[in-house]
């Protein structure tokens, strides 16, 4: 430990000896740290608990629970724990944030670093370490070359290449769904099959069983079954591993290989299993057996969590892993939510009839704040006044507020920031299952891409919309009209391929109308193009990086000193880069082809997989757009909060997925049982209670309810999540009448 900090620890022990005395008796003295004075005795029981023990630590979320996780890393540390034994078991890797910037202060770790792992992150290191020893095994059928993992996007490039045939053919005839779309709930089939543990070829026996619809839907999942069918084969012959087969490679072949298990527990003596109730059966299979054979473990589950259930989280499975710990310890003090906060908690908590009222009333400033109008465009202005009001006469950071709504569309995000922004409040959004072309930065940079690789390119690529939105993202200064202007101008064909014509051909009075100064940048712009276009192709991604540095990223050009722009291209980058590598050299694609088959993936509305660093904006002082259960698997606390449209279903009920059903591929769901109305109505109050609570827990001062009468389609809401809320301010506001009527569902 370096100076400063031993000083520190050094001050702690002399002032809190006295009072952590018992605990010191308990687990020895002189484990302090720089951090000790904020941390409570029930927290320093469990940070400082002997080696030797498997620990259980519950609790709902704001208890400290990840806090103190973090400090017993440390802890274990200072104790002599090389860092490289310590391996931190998470369901996701956006989680893993307070980990690392504890872990990232310098002279913190010594003997190697500690390892940060998800179950998919644990298959793909194992696989490519003891590839020879599974290759012929799983059935591969390239037993001398090595495996190739598949991102989200390629698995989705894939899928594709296999499903786009049967689509003409008159498969999924009765379904309306997007291609991205339907390509990623096969995906999410298989990754189900694998995550809890069934065999990937009952996928459609298990829909089919549970169906209690139109005969209809049961072709659809024959369909569903033969799709998926097609891709595993295709995965196999190829040695493609996309996440579901990364995860059965490594749990049914790896796992139980007595070579892998020795390395893996030499390797790891000490566990920190955090938010468990995230994490698949499989991975709580495979902690169950892994267990004994950790010299110290600290496992964490948040009570009323689960947001994952969709993505085959369950927090079932999760808890019966108490039993495996010989010492259970619970957190039930929040040090997030303020007081006034934690009564409303408490009314929700009764409301949803889980614990009774307190005999006696609480008083206190209130926490809840409605914002009703009558019509939808009302309710928007006035949350962004609010908005405004909390940053300029509170000052509450932009950073610590956010908002929040059942789902983002384009219309709605582009509606509030405006609104924001004229305010002259920062805004930033977060919409992880978005599109890659959704994002105009992103659509700037394919149009420009097409327009130096026009070959082959499909017609609709690039259309004159297309263009013009593109240049608006691209120069400084271009307003829509004169865009339309230049766009309807210069796009012409050239032996039938698009081109861009000089700004000098244009009428000298067209070109007043425009400014030479707008002139003068694209013109700039159409010779960046023109070079690269004459010259043989490049990677895409060296394309963007040349295209972002060289130009856009200038003065004068659109994403000049655009901390978004440089964070979207950075994303695109990376994902053209992982689409390149997923081609070996017996394929016989050339750049060209490749570039080609990468902007029609991405212009088909590819899914994008997830990028750590758009979940790592948390420290920009900007007021944050994002859905509610995105917002939750962040997993960050804010100063205010504001919910929209109250009114609505969206908070709660599941979106209908016609090629997949969550809670009939679980553990949970017995093969062969029906899903009903009541199945259907039960897993909507239990998605209500978790995704309410969830919000509460993570807010400390304030929450703002958005309701219009009228939704923004013009329709009456009368949606379960605004009876909760007004029961329990109902209750709240009565003070002392804490009888037991109107309670949700009563009268």
């Amino acid at each position: 430990m370096h100076t400063i900090a031993r000083l520190q620890r050094q001050l702690a022990e002399r002032s809190l000896r006295s009072f952590y005395q018992p605990i010191l008796a308990l687990v020895g003295e002189g484990h302090y740290n720089s951090h000790t004075m904020l941390l409570t005795s029930q927290q320093l029981e469990v940070i400082y608990r002997p080696l030797g023990e498997r620990c259980f630590l519950e609790g709902k979320v704001g208890c400290g629970k990840t806090s103190t996780a973090v400090e017993r890393v440390l802890y274990l540390m200072e104790a002599g724990v090389p860092a490289h034994q310590i391996l931190i078991y998470l369901p996701q890797r956006t989680l893993a944030r307070p980990y690392q910037q504890a872990l990232a202060v310098p002279g913190v770790m010594a003997g190697g670093a500690v390892t940060i792992l998800t179950l998919g992150g644990l298959a793909k290191r194992t696989i490519e370490t003891f590839w020879p020893l599974v290759v012929e095994q799983a059935g591969f059928g390239q037993p001398r070359e090595w495996p190739i993992f598949l991102t989200l996007e390629t698995a989705q490039y894939f899928m594709a290449k296999l499903v786009r045939p049967l689509l003409e053919q008159g498969f999924f005839a009765s379904v309306n769904l997007p291609p991205n779309r339907l390509y990623s709930q096969i995906l999410d089939n298989l990754n189900k099959a694998a995550l809890i543990g069934f065999p990937h070829t009952e996928i459609g026996e298990r829909l089919k069983s549970a169906w209690n619809g139109s005969p209809g839907q049961l072709r659809v999942y024959e369909d569903v079954q033969t799709c998926a069918n097609l891709f595993r084969q295709f995965c196999l012959e190829h040695n493609l591993l996309d996440f579901s087969l990364q995860v059965e490679v490594f749990v049914r072949y790896l796992w139980p290989h007595p070579l892998v298990r020795q390395t893996l527990q030499s390797q790891y003596r000490h566990l920190i299993a955090d938010n468990l109730e995230e994490d698949a059966p499989v991975s709580h299979d495979l902690l169950r057996e892994w267990l004994p054979g950790f010299d110290s473990a600290l496992l964490i589950y948040d009570h009323d969590g689960g947001y994952r259930v969709f993505l085959g989280a369950d927090p079932v499975s999760a808890y019966s892993l108490k039993q495996a710990c010989n010492i259970q310890r619970l957190f039930d003090t929040s040090f997030v939510t303020d007081p006034p906060l934690q009564r409303f908690e408490r009314t929700l908590l009764w409301t949803f009839g889980a614990q009774p009222l307190p005999s006696e009333a609480e008083t206190g400033a209130p926490a809840i704040f409605p914002l009703f109008e009558r019509f939808y465009p009302q309710m928007l202005e006035r949350v962004a006044e609010e908005v405004a009001r909390c940053i300029d006469e509170e000052g509450i950071s932009p950073a610590q507020i956010v908002v929040l709504t059942p789902y983002l569309t384009d219309a709605l995000r582009f509606a509030l920031a405006e609104l924001l922004e004229r305010r002259r409040v920062r805004v930033r959004s977060h919409r992880p299952s978005r599109a890659l072309r959704e994002e105009p930065v992103i659509r700037c940079l394919l149009t420009l891409a097409a327009l130096a690789y026009p070959e082959g390119l499909p017609p609709d690529l690039l259309r004159e919309f297309d263009l013009t939105t593109a240049l608006l993202q691209a120069i400084e200064g271009l307003d829509l009209v004169r865009a339309r202007l230049l766009t309807a101008i210069v796009l012409r064909k050239e032996n039938g391929l698009p081109t861009l014509s000089s700004f000098e051909q244009i009428q000298a009075e067209t070109q007043e109308r425009i400014t030479y100064r707008i002139g003068e940048r694209y013109e700039r712009l159409r010779r960046w193009l023109e070079d690269a276009r004459a010259t043989a192709p490049e990677e895409l991604e060296v394309f963007f990086v040349r295209l972002f540095d060289e130009l856009l990223s200038q003065r004068g050009y659109g994403f000049y000193r655009n901390e978004q722009a440089g964070e979207l291209t950075a994303n695109l980058v990376e994902s053209a880069r992982k689409f390149r590598q997923v081609f070996r050299e017996s394929m016989n694609v050339n750049t060209e082809e490749r570039n080609r088959e990468y902007l029609r993936l991405v212009s088909e509305g590819v899914i994008a997989a997830q990028y750590l660093r758009s979940w790592q904006a948390e420290d920009e002082e900007a007021v944050l757009l994002s859905p509610a259960y995105t917002y939750l698997l962040s997993n960050r606390p804010v100063e205010v909060q504001f919910w929209l449209d109250i009114g609505s279903s969206g908070w709660y009920e599941r979106l209908f997925q016609p090629l997949t059903q969550p809670y009939v591929l679980s553990r949970r769901w017995s093969k062969g049982r029906v899903w009903t109305a009541a199945e259907e109505a039960q897993a909507a109050e239990e998605n209500l209670r978790r995704i309410t609570l969830g919000l509460v827990r993570r807010c400390r001062r304030r929450i703002y309810l958005g309701y219009s009468e009228y939704s923004v389609g013009g329709y009456e809401q009368r949606g379960d999540l605004l009876r909760v809320l007004q029961d329990s301010l109902e209750m709240m506001a009565r003070g002392t009448s804490w009888g037991n009527s109107g309670r949700t569902g009563e009268g």
